[in-house]
């Protein structure tokens, strides 16, 4: 395996994947199941995280995840995911989720999700990652944010829920 470069832009880790909502995906109301949109924002998250480190990864976290809006039977789900944020060998991936009505192209944010992954070795050892290069505002903006995110993570793990979520 070749090694990574040592510095990847958050442009080199965006992700968009779609999914058209089938009936067997939805519940009794014709929306799509909460559970499939977690399982799809894992999946959108690990490629934006496999870009980023070249190397198998791991979902370590994901954070609260609230549904603004449902996404309707026959709508697309469009998910954009990217690298915000990286330590030694975790990084936090950012995924917004909106549903689309394919006939008039209209969409809705609804949900948001962070997820924190590992990356891994050969052996399934954690690894050393990239240095995210923060090139624009909005990348250091984004990186802010997510080492606030990352302090509550971190505060949770070591002395059990706060009040309030970060954002």
């Amino acid at each position: 395996m070749a090694d990574a470069p040592r510095k990847v832009p958050p442009s080199a880790t965006r992700t968009e994947m779609t999914w058209i909502v089938m009936p067997g995906q939805t519940n009794s109301h014709g929306t799509v199941f909460g559970g499939q949109v977690a399982a799809w924002i894992d999946v959108c998250a690990a490629v934006s995280a496999q870009r980023f480190c070249r190397s198998a990864v791991v979902t370590v976290a994901m954070d609260d995840l609230m549904f603004r809006a449902p996404i309707k039977r026959g709508h697309v789900a469009v998910l954009q995911a990217q690298v915000n944020w990286a330590g030694r060998t975790s990084m936090e991936v950012g995924v917004r989720v909106e549903g689309e009505e394919p006939l008039t192209g209209n969409r809705v944010h609804t949900s948001t999700a962070y997820l924190t992954f590992v990356a891994l070795d050969p052996q399934g050892n954690p690894r050393d990652v990239p240095e995210l290069e923060r090139v624009t505002d909005e990348d250091r903006r984004r990186w802010r944010e997510a080492e606030r995110r990352r302090e509550w993570r971190l505060e949770i793990r070591d002395k059990g829920r706060p009040e309030k979520v970060p954002r």
